[in-house]
């Protein structure tokens, strides 16, 4: 098996060619080579492979065919490879022993396999001399094509050929200031998929996260920061769209990422995390006025029409708060456009790759897990007997700890057998409902502050339509809330600790 350590970026067409150029980049370089690469992904019908994590491709390079099966590994730049030449197009599972595409190939497998998308790629790449580190650097420019769909590939490829890997992100930062270019964890074979299924386009949802129970807590933590970064970058075109449940996504993502660093605060290194925290945080910070004017605008706003508010208050509102959303998504939108947006992905990943533990750690995921849970669930469970009493700060704050007890149900979920699958089900549900209660009261907080800074704001030929209608979205808040109370109130009484370990 080969470790494959890259970085793979994306970046306009027209400035491929600059990245070639002498001088362009820090580095030695050697002599060029260029190869025209024509590849065939194969997996079934139910895309087997592709839910074991694996890819399966047939290679064309001049006259020979190159088969090679990949694994997802546990962090955001290494992956495993296995290559093996092959006497044609077709695949051949005889060559794939000693792979983990082996517990799958069956009798019936290689009938079962056929071609799934297929991409056309001109390869020019150059040997980098980074320090004491040897660096290829691989410019693709081509297209991946399913049936009559096709995209564009343009793309660069930086692989860990030896060396630090220090020096991989020392030019992978290079590249990023000279060239704008964006680092982009989807491989071809995923772009791939995503065109065969046609969910390439808008708002990407959070993926299943799979641990081995063998698993270090720090390498299983590698593995669910690496899920959540996918989440953040795969919607940073969504934002650009200016799509809604887009930017909802990628803060659902910045989220999860800074549940799973809470999650496991005790494991990970203090000073370069601070650092991480503190730039989530600015990009979380960014994305939040357009999605709280949005969820203001639609939930609370849009329906008041209907409810007998004179048509020029609801109108009057409505039109400000319209204006208002476009700025806050113009905003979000400069925000996954900037160089501190992609210096941050590099950032990110580097400390996922590199960060080291506190301390040696002999845990398996496994328990640390169930203690982990265990503790959140106590605690939030005692400070919810007393949620009548709490200020909405003091909510706020017990609603943030749900949310990561249940993004942790969510992290660990693999780790438990199908039999205490229910179990885990029936306390997600709970906490999404203790969640939404809470997440609620929340959001009306928010919506009294802006109607009452709309109110007070309001210019004299709109202040008292304004008012009126601001006061009309307050009352009608304050009065869902009470429902709102008891149900939080229900649901944390009967929040109960797991009586299951995992693995067991």
């Amino acid at each position: 098996m080969n470790a494959e350590t890259e970085l793979k970026f994306r970046l306009a067409p027209r400035k491929l060619s600059s990245i070639l150029r002498d001088g362009a980049l820090n580095g030695r370089h050697s002599d060029r080579s260029e190869q025209a690469l024509v590849s065939t992904y194969y997996d079934t019908s139910k895309q087997k492979l592709r839910r074991h994590g694996l890819t399966l491709r047939v290679r064309k390079v001049g006259d020979r065919y190159v088969q090679t099966v990949k694994a997802d590994g546990s962090g955001a730049a290494t992956r495993g490879e296995w290559g093996h030449e092959v006497a044609g197009a077709r695949p051949d599972l005889t060559k794939v022993k000693n792979t983990p595409l082996a517990d799958l190939a069956s009798k019936k497998l290689p009938r079962k396999l056929r071609p799934v998308f297929r991409t056309e790629v001109h390869r020019t790449t150059e040997a980098r001399r980074v320090r004491r580190s040897q660096i290829e650097l691989a410019v693709d420019r081509g297209r991946i094509g399913a049936g009559r769909r096709s995209r564009l590939v343009a793309e660069l490829e930086l692989e860990l050929k030896s060396g630090q890997i220090a020096d991989l992100f020392r030019l992978a930062r290079n590249v990023e200031r000279k060239t704008g270019a964006e680092l982009d964890l989807r491989s071809k074979a995923e772009r791939g998929f995503q065109l065969v299924t046609g969910n390439g386009a808008g708002a990407q949802y959070a993926e299943r996260v799979e641990l081995k129970r063998e698993l270090s807590p720090r390498n299983a933590f590698g593995v669910i920061a690496h899920s959540t970064l996918r989440q953040i970058t795969a919607n940073a075109d969504p934002v650009r769209d200016m799509d809604s449940e887009g930017v909802h996504q990628m803060r659902v993502g910045l989220r999860r990422l800074r549940a799973a660093i809470s999650l496991f605060s005790d494991i990970l290194p203090r000073a370069s995390t601070e650092r991480i925290k503190a730039e989530l945080k600015w990009l979380t910070g960014e994305l939040a006025p357009a999605r709280e004017i949005d969820v203001f605008l639609k939930e609370s706003i849009l329906p008041i029409a209907d409810q007998g508010v004179p048509n020029r208050g609801a109108r009057a509102i409505s039109e400000k708060f319209s204006t208002e959303r476009g700025a806050a998504f113009a905003r979000a939108r400069e925000a996954v456009e900037s160089p501190r947006y992609r210096r941050l992905l590099i950032d990110v990943i580097e400390w996922i790759e590199t960060g080291q533990p506190r301390a040696d750690d002999d845990r398996s995921i496994a328990g640390y897990a169930a203690a982990v849970l265990d503790r959140r669930i106590r605690k939030a469970r005692k400070q919810g007997k007393h949620l009548d009493d709490l200020d909405p700060i003091q909510r706020h704050k017990l609603r943030i700890k749900i949310k990561k007890i249940r993004y942790a149900v969510d992290f660990f979920k693999s780790l438990y057998s199908d039999r205490d699958q229910k179990q885990l089900a029936n306390l997600s549900d709970q906490l999404k409902q203790i969640q939404s209660a809470l997440g609620s009261l929340n959001d009306f907080m928010t919506h009294r502050e802006l109607a009452t800074e709309t109110a007070l704001a309001a210019p004299p030929a709109n202040r008292r339509a304004l008012a009126f209608a601001s006061g009309f979205i307050v009352g009608r808040d304050r009065e869902a809330a009470r429902g709102l109370m008891k149900t939080a109130a229900g649901e944390l009484h009967r929040l109960h600790r797991l009586h299951i370990t995992p693995g067991k």
